[in-house]
């Protein structure tokens, strides 16, 4: 059966690090949607950029598409997709987490990341003039892609933006989030060392999701080895249970 995925970035990034994904996913005759979060685009405004627009832009793009919808978030994209099923229930039907954040009702992404980070990152934005963190090249070279060519780290760290620091310090309004209404799934790089190891897993787990595909990829895997993110997706996605049969996958 053939889905529509909105594939929604992280941090620094734009709808561009989806590209590979989205034309292996495409391969298979499935529709895919990369929005750009606002600000993100090069030369864009960022200053006074919220939450709230971050989650507008993503609804928009859902009413713009027909039918039942599969959402996947990446890093800081995936409490992004949880504030759109929140607010889009009847349609979503999938929410496919990519070493992403999941995060419960009134926290912020800072609550779940080391104080002295968090609290360099704020300092960072406060010394901008637009309120953002900039392009952290040492971080994503050790952290984020420690395993990755110099080449393949330069391509990427060429491509980001500054981040608007309210997209890691809104708490979140997720009261109407009920993860039982929608199939849920992992996929992980276990080669990722943003968090401490068994984060990520712990995050998925403890909001149910039901499948699990295990890479051997780094954080930015989805833009360095796209053809095996797209395949850990539809595997993810076949995997599931759905809500309305728990015996039953996609």
């Amino acid at each position: 059966m053939k889905k529509t995925f909105i594939l929604v970035h992280g941090a620094w990034h734009g709808g561009w690090c989806w590209a590979g994904v989205a034309d292996y996913l495409g391969g298979f005759g499935h529709r895919t949607v990369s929005p750009t979060m606002p600000g993100h685009a090069p030369g864009e405004k960022r200053s006074g950029i919220g939450l709230a627009d971050y989650v507008t832009a993503l609804i928009d793009a859902i009413d713009r598409e027909a039918g039942s919808l599969v959402l996947v978030g990446h890093s800081s994209g995936g409490f992004l997709i949880q504030c759109a099923a929140a607010k889009r229930p009847d349609r979503v039907s999938h929410l496919v987490f990519v070493n992403a954040f999941i995060l419960d009702h009134g926290k912020s992404q800072f609550d779940m990341i080391p104080k002295p980070v968090s609290e360099g990152m704020t300092a960072a934005a406060g010394a901008s003039d637009d309120n953002t963190i900039p392009v952290m090249a040492d971080f994503i070279r050790t952290t984020l892609m420690s395993g990755d060519s110099r080449e393949d780290q330069d391509r990427l760290i060429g491509r980001l933006v500054p981040q608007p620091l309210t997209l890691f310090n809104t708490p979140m309004e997720l009261a109407g989030f009920d993860p039982g209404r929608f199939a849920l799934s992992l996929v992980h790089c276990t080669k990722d060392r943003s968090l401490p190891p068994g984060a990520y897993t712990d995050m998925a787990a403890g909001i149910g999701c039901t499948s699990r595909v295990d890479l051997d990829l780094d954080h930015e895997g989805l833009f360095t080895h796209p053809g095996q993110v797209g395949e850990g997706i539809l595997a993810a996605v076949a995997g599931a249970q759905t809500p309305d049969n728990p015996h039953h996958t996609e």
